[in-house]
């Protein structure tokens, strides 16, 4: 079973938890429209690439890790989306949770897959429990106060905004948390895997603000210019295209260059390379090429 197996099967179970009894029915309908909507699984991959690359040894905790992971990524987009914050009626390709369910089940979706993660980690976790503690501080410090992804969507509250916090926070976090968690999984130092993690974070967010000018809706799966109409912070609005592009191609050389020279190490470049190449907006890679 290949990794994206392992991830869907692992998300199709937990879902099966959270929606026995499929009640209440508009709910459930809600967590599983937010969940297997053609994601790219991109975090959950990353954990399970570097659990891998350090000989997968307990593989029920890696992917408990890595479903965990989603299930909180699926949480975050379904609450940015909505009217408080970025206001988006489309998500990857399709309409996002508060266009198809309303908004109080988008926020109920967003904090039932929040809860929902927590608890996989703690079930699946039961034939491996020396790895749970360590395991769910992890996320949870990718995911909250004061350097996760819960306080990388408050700068935008923010009158004054750190940007490079704010970027660190709200995308670089969950990929140190993914990375940090593969290795912990594995039963591994996290250390050496959570500088990938930061450095491939920072070049998903470049590429997303590059996207976010350059892109297409159809291209994306959402709505494109939503940093200027929000007014966000936007790498691009600050340095430019070129110098944009250029610290991409910086932050992934970076990313791959910290992946520790273990035996499975390739199988993780590689991921890299071709993550890194499908974000890049088709026209700017044509452009570049």
């Amino acid at each position: 079973m290949d990794a994206t197996q392992r991830i869907e099967r692992a998300l199709e179970r937990a879902l099966s938890f959270a929606t026995a009894g499929d009640r209440p029915p508009l709910l459930c309908q809600a967590v599983n429209h937010a969940v297997f909507s053609d994601g790219a699984r991109v975090r959950p991959r990353l954990c399970l690439a570097v659990a891998e690359a350090c000989g997968d040894p307990y593989p029920e905790a890696a992917t408990a890790a890595g479903s965990a992971i989603e299930l909180l990524h699926c949480a975050s987009l379904v609450h940015d989306d909505m009217p408080c914050f970025d206001n988006s009626d489309l998500r990857r390709g399709k309409p996002s949770v508060h266009a198809a369910f309303g908004e109080p089940l988008a926020l109920l979706a967003g904090d039932a897959l929040i809860v929902l993660a927590f608890e996989t980690l703690a079930r699946e976790c039961a034939v491996t429990p020396h790895r749970l503690a360590p395991l769910i501080s992890t996320v949870a410090r990718a995911v909250g106060m004061p350097n996760g992804i819960v306080a990388g969507q408050a700068w935008e509250s923010e009158t004054d905004i750190c940007v490079e916090e704010y970027h660190r926070t709200k995308t670089a976090s969950l990929f140190v948390g993914a990375t940090a968690a593969g290795a912990i999984a594995a039963d591994s130092d996290p250390q050496p895997w959570m500088e990938v993690g930061r450095q491939l974070g920072a070049a998903y967010q470049v590429a997303d603000d590059l996207r976010d000018l350059a892109g297409s809706a159809e291209e994306i799966g959402k709505p494109c210019g939503q940093d200027a109409g929000n007014e966000q912070p936007n790498m691009v609005d600050e340095l430019g295209v070129p110098a944009c592009l250029a610290k991409l191609q910086n932050y992934v050389t970076n990313a791959i260059d910290a992946v520790p020279d273990v035996p499975g190490s390739d199988g993780l470049r590689n991921l890299i390379k071709g993550e890194v190449k499908r974000l890049t907006p088709r026209k700017l890679a044509q452009s570049a090429a």
